[in-house]
Parts: C-alpha cells; structure tokens; sequence
C-alpha cells in the first residue's frame, strides 16, 4: 500500500491494529496518541514509522501532527482516527465536566484532526479520511458497568454527522470522508463489563462473539485506500451483525 496514513489513538485497540496493519502493507505511518511510550514499544522504529505524543482537542497539537508527518515523509495520503474518549456515567451521574471532556476529545477533536488533514489534502486535490463513530448510537446505549453513556453515545452521534458534513465539503475538492461504526470490540475501553455483562451482550450478535481490533480496522484500511475510491459521506457498520437487534 504506497501511502502515507496519520493514524490517532494508536496506542491501543483499533487504532494500534489499523497501524500495524498498514506497516505490513508497505504503507508509511504517523501513529498519533498521548501515550507516546507505549506506541513506541508497541510498534517499534523503522523508517516507516513516526510516532508522536499529542492530543487530538488541541487544535495546534492535530496541526503539528500534520505538519510533521508531510516534513518526515513527504506528504499525506490519509487519515484514519481512532482516538477517543470514553465515559459509562449514566444519565443521572453525569456532570457537565464529563460531558464536555469526552465532547472535547471525540467531536471536537475529530474536527480538529479533519480539519489540519484535510487543509493540506484540498490544496493536493485528493486524501481520504475515516473517522471512528459507534454502534452504540444506532442502539441508543444508556451506561453504566463500562458500557458508553449519553456522554459518549452523544459524542460518537456528532462524528456521524461531522463525516456527512466534512463528505459534502470536502468532495469537490478530491477529498474522501467516511466512516466506520465498530460493534463491541475487544479492546481496553470494553475492560469494565461484568462476566454477565459479556454473556448477554454477545447474546446479540448472530456471529456469537465480539470483534477483534484487526477486524475493525480492515474496513478502515479499505476506506483509505484506493479501492473505495467512490465512496464518501458513508457509514461502514461493522458490528457482528448486531443491528440485527435482539
């Protein structure tokens, strides 16, 4: 894959899995998150990698990002975000600090992201960018025991509507905006749910299971890539078939 790709929330989850994926395709990496150490154990050095320490709701942190990655490599091809924020308050827990946090980092920030991406890509006529959304908003998701509250359900909503945003403004310009919407995901951020928790959730899907980080982030990889060349403004679902409901 002869691209160079900004991934965020690399550390871990999706994000560490779309990087290490890409890296094996041949594709040149900017992996981007706050937890700077752990990437670097995690995805190693080579000349195809650069890892950086930032945070995505900080408008000149996502701009240096950018900026680094076009220095280091030459240009950008694409950006995939994964990085987020999570939050299990329930409605009558959650105070409007949180509420703002998490709006912070998962709407705002991937504004941000989109924004410094996306001003260097119009001016090259063409990139393609995959923000991260959730399954939680098609289920309307309540919190508690790990699950994602009104906090997080609210935030992942936006980036749906921020990426059919972006997708119109964008378009004319040869920029490509998607998204993906994971189901439960084997991840940290699904580390709080209860053994009984996990049975019933895994009661709703008809594949009897939850996804691996690695199945979420192909669908990501296809969005990048060439190969969805005609695609903008969509949501890729990739949930086990748990929309199904149950």
């Amino acid at each position: 894959m002869n691209k160079t790709v900004l991934v965020t929330g690399a550390a871990s989850g999706i994000g560490q899995a779309c990087a290490e994926l890409l890296l094996a395709r041949g594709a040149k990496v900017t992996a981007f998150d706050p937890q700077l150490e752990r990437m670097q154990d995690t995805l190693g050095k080579s000349d195809s990698i650069l890892t950086l320490g930032g945070d995505v709701s900080q408008k000149q942190d996502c701009v240096d990002a950018v900026t680094r990655t076009i220095d280091h490599f030459g240009g950008l091809d694409g950006l995939i975000h994964c990085g987020a924020a999570h939050s299990s308050a329930r409605w009558d827990e959650l105070e409007a600090d949180e509420m703002n946090r998490v709006l912070a980092v998962n709407a705002t920030g991937s504004f941000l992201i989109a924004q410094a991406a996306a001003t260097h890509m119009t001016k090259q006529g063409k990139g393609s960018i995959v923000l991260t959304t959730s399954g939680s908003v098609l289920f309307g998701v309540t919190g508690g025991n790990g699950q994602g509250g009104p906090a997080y359900v609210s935030s992942k909503g936006a980036v749906l509507a921020l990426t059919r945003s972006l997708a119109r403004a964008l378009g004319p310009s040869g920029v490509r905006v998607n998204a993906i919407s994971p189901g439960i995901t084997d991840t940290p951020m699904v580390a709080g749910y209860t053994d009984e928790q996990n049975a019933a959730m895994k009661q709703r899907f008809p594949l009897g299971r939850f996804a691996d980080p690695e199945e979420i982030a192909e669908g990501a990889i296809y969005l990048v890539s060439d190969k969805a060349s005609f695609m903008t403004g969509e949501n890729m679902h990739i949930n086990g078939g748990s929309g199904f409901g149950g």
